[in-house]
């Protein structure tokens, strides 16, 4: 085994490195090449300093549930005040990174307060997002007998996480900021397996049961009082012919799902279709077209197979090496 010497590099090491540096040049070189303008974008917004505002702002959301303030209410809004002061600077930091971002790739300037003005318009709909929330928990409290409380969905079902975090991420969308509101609608598909975008309308009342792999598009629309279950996708049609690079169009390619609907798991339901008030769509259900109001889908029964018949099946697997 070669030895070195404290402190020296070991030559063999050091040499891999060097390797991997121009490899790495090189890589990078070829990408910058085919994203032309990029090449002066330094500065992005950053998923750890984007965590650190949502906490906070969960915080202020929520100061015992989720932030866990103790003192009583004569405290409570010099708490929230504090959080907020945390959540906003970051929150501000994060948004004037992406106008950088924009601004370079664009070669348009932004106003210099611009950044302030997003973090204003987005603390005046606070209220609002604390309303939606309460209504989210409440509705799973409705739709989950397994519930013991509100304050038990809140603070550890993944559902109302992934509501909370979309709930931010909207409004931050709707007012210009869209690389920060992705990110933080990954931190919580990080943290759930539930994958909204931050582009979808979702009415209130809205309960996720479960989550794990629930998708959910950037022009979806959803009506008041629905219910998901895992496993549903509210998709787009597999695009073609997309240029690789230079800008998209952007049009409305993912379901409206109204009012009071029900969908259960693994149901996938693709392109701008509409599902009708009242529906309910049955598990593992496939669905390209419109669904009138109060109906319901539902695949067909499964077969069920007596003794002789399963015997013949397990014969034929056993064929074929099953």
């Amino acid at each position: 085994m070669r030895s070195t010497s404290p402190g020296q590099p070991d030559p063999t090491l050091a040499a891999g490195i060097a390797d991997a540096v121009a490899a790495l040049n090189a890589v990078r070189s070829a990408w910058r090449a085919r994203q032309p303008g990029r090449g002066s974008v330094t500065r992005f917004p950053s998923p750890a300093g984007l965590a650190r505002a949502v906490e906070h702002l969960s915080a202020a959301l929520f100061p015992a549930r989720l932030g866990g303030f103790r003192d009583g209410p004569a405290g409570e809004d010099d708490f929230v005040a504090e959080q907020l002061h945390r959540a906003l600077t970051l929150l501000r930091e994060e948004v004037a990174s992406e106008l950088d971002y924009w601004q370079a790739e664009s070669d348009q300037p932004f106003e210099p307060d611009q950044p302030d003005a997003i973090v204003r318009l987005f603390a005046a709909t606070l209220a609002e997002i604390r309303a939606l929330v309460d209504a989210d928990v409440e509705a799973a409290f409705v739709g989950d007998p397994a519930a013991r409380s509100t304050d038990e969905i809140l603070i550890s079902y993944p559902g109302a996480l992934a509501i909370l975090h979309h709930r931010i991420a909207h409004q931050l969308h709707t007012l210009g900021a869209v690389i920060v509101a992705r990110v933080i609608s990954e931190l919580a598909n990080a943290r759930t397996g539930i994958d909204i975008h931050p582009g979808a309308t979702i009415g209130p009342s809205f309960f996720i049961d479960h989550g794990t792999g629930v998708v959910i598009g950037e022009t979806a629309i959803i009506g008041r009082g629905v219910r998901l279950y895992q496993h549903v996708t509210l998709g787009a049609r597999s695009p073609l012919g997309l240029a690789p690079t230079g800008p998209r169009t952007r049009h409305a390619r993912h379901p409206i799902v109204e009012d009071g609907v029900t969908i259960y798991a693994g149901a996938t339901i693709l392109g701008r279709v509409t599902i009708g008030r009242g529906s309910v769509i049955g598990g593992n259900v496939w669905l390209l077209d419109d669904v009138p109001p109060e109906s319901v889908v539902a695949q067909p029964e499964a077969i069920r197979l007596g003794p002789a018949a399963r015997d013949a099946l397990s014969e034929r697997l056993a064929e074929h090496g099953a």
